[in-house]
């Protein structure tokens, strides 16, 4: 009886529907969607019930309720997922918040293409079909030093697609100290037992010779693969193959090589007061037969893997099967095209190349930003929060530059009495747009190399909403 009485409170569906908040929903999504909302809310009330969960509570509160979560619901659906975000963590090429910013350059490339038809696969002065790869290809070629190039959707597709094509049921030897993971536990050994190469395990984690390479050739082998470290270091009692030492290997026994560099710098990082990083171009001088690289790490366009090369081997990749299920689209085409551009002109790149840019910037300038917000910032200090300016360490992020440590400043957010650090971040993070700093020792770090100078008023603003301070007044 108890039960039936508490069934007998459980809202319709017309009821639902007619509450104001589920109204207004139906101007943003069609009528039977926000229904089928209702209906499934209202199951989950009655099997709640059934299971002794909502015992006695009353219609009005069971409305309320069921309203809640169909608002939550289309508010999920008709609300982007995917936002822009201020990073405020120091990491430049941040893989959880998209890696490298695109340069306005291809911002607007990816804007006006977006739009409208374009020439993606026709050729403008024969009117014929044309290839895609065209687009970029000798952009590639001039910067790189290669004969040929192809781009694929990400870095991993790039080895998978050369190993499957160049090395088919044949040996792929790869060092020990090279078999790497990278983002998202996808490991080397994994991508190339997918690819159909046999993998061969060559020398020592910490010790690998030119002698060990010599031995574990046969008549099976397809390609040795050199995978650069890009997100770790092996340290103290070491030895390596040079790439050269490598290629010249190769062509003494006739197999070909491939390096897979990972990030792939297109100018020596060097020009800008930064860490050394491997560039595309030595290694296609030293003669690798394949170069593998992502677009959107240390290049800083969209993500992308790209392949370059001798051209044979590079024109065989481009023909295998599975080069139209890993191709790019066109956006993707738009925004690596105007990016590589920006790489013809290096005089201007610290002013067109935002990720260059943040690497780069001197940390007295990054104070002086600092200074002129905690100025403006000042009000914080009588709603609890202290700011402070001080120096950090930032990171190139995205397994460039592993060990490198890039001096940076920072605003510091502690609470001046009592308060939970870790709830003010999750604040900043339900911000519009939304605010990604790092917690350590119960402090808010917002580190200034990442936050471009537009960005710093949002940042400003996110902490007075957090802290309970009329945004607008200000």
């Amino acid at each position: 009886m108890a039960e039936q009485a508490n069934l007998s409170v459980i809202p319709s569906v017309d009821s639902v529907m007619a509450e104001p908040e589920v109204r207004a929903l139906c101007e943003r999504c069609d009528q039977p969607l926000v229904a089928r909302f209702a209906r499934e809310e209202i199951h989950a009330v009655r099997q709640s019930i059934l299971a002794g969960d909502a015992m006695g509570e009353s219609r009005d509160k069971l409305v309320a309720r069921v309203t809640y979560r169909v608002c939550l619901r289309v508010e999920r659906l008709t609300e982007p997922g995917l936002k822009r975000v201020v990073n405020a963590t120091g990491i430049v090429l941040h893989t959880n918040l998209g890696r490298a910013p695109l340069a306005d350059a291809a911002s607007r490339a990816v804007a006006g293409i977006a739009s409208g038809y374009s020439n993606l696969e026709a050729d403008l002065e024969s009117g014929r079909r044309g290839s895609r790869t065209a687009l970029v290809e000798e952009l590639l070629c001039v910067l790189t030093g290669a004969e040929a190039a192809a781009v694929v959707n990400n870095n991993a597709a790039a080895v998978l697609l050369t190993l499957n094509t160049l090395c088919l049921g044949k040996e792929a030897l790869v060092s020990r100290g090279e078999l790497i993971e990278i983002g998202d536990s996808f490991r080397i050994p994994e991508i190339m037992e997918r690819s159909g190469a046999v993998l061969v395990e060559v020398g020592t984690t910490n010790r690998t010779h030119l002698r060990d390479y010599e031995a574990a050739l046969t008549d099976r082998a397809g390609l040795m693969l050199a995978v650069h470290p890009s997100n770790y270091r092996v340290m103290g009692f070491t030895a390596a193959v040079s790439l050269p030492e490598l290629v010249a290997l190769g062509e003494r026994r006739g197999v070909a090589v491939v390096h897979d560099l990972g990030g792939g710098a297109l100018v020596d990082m060097g020009e800008f007061g930064l860490p050394h990083e491997p560039l595309v171009s030595e290694s296609v001088a030293a003669g690798a037969d394949v170069v593998t690289f992502s677009a959107d790490k240390v290049l800083g366009g969209p993500q992308a893997g790209i392949l370059v090369g001798r051209g044979d081997a590079v024109r065989r990749i481009r023909q295998n099967p599975l080069m139209r299920a890993l191709r790019c689209g066109k956006l993707t085409y738009a925004a690596l095209a105007a990016t590589l551009r920006l790489f013809l002109n290096r005089k201007e790149l610290l002013r067109t190349h935002p990720a260059l840019a943040m690497l780069a910037e001197p940390v007295s300038s990054l104070k002086r930003r600092g200074r002129r917000s905690l100025a403006r910032l000042s009000r914080l200090h009588d709603s609890g929060l202290r700011v402070e300016l001080v120096d950090s360490i930032a990171q190139t992020g995205s397994g460039a530059m592993p060990l490198e440590e890039i001096a940076s400043a920072a605003l510091c957010v502690s609470f001046v009495n009592d308060g939970s650090v870790t709830d003010l971040a999750a604040r900043l993070r339900s911000n519009d747009p939304p605010v990604f700093g790092y917690v350590r020792d119960d402090r808010l770090f917002l580190d200034l190399r990442t936050v471009a100078s537009g960005e710093l008023r949002l940042v400003e603003a996110a902490l007075r909403r957090a802290a309970g301070i009329d945004v607008e007044s200000t």
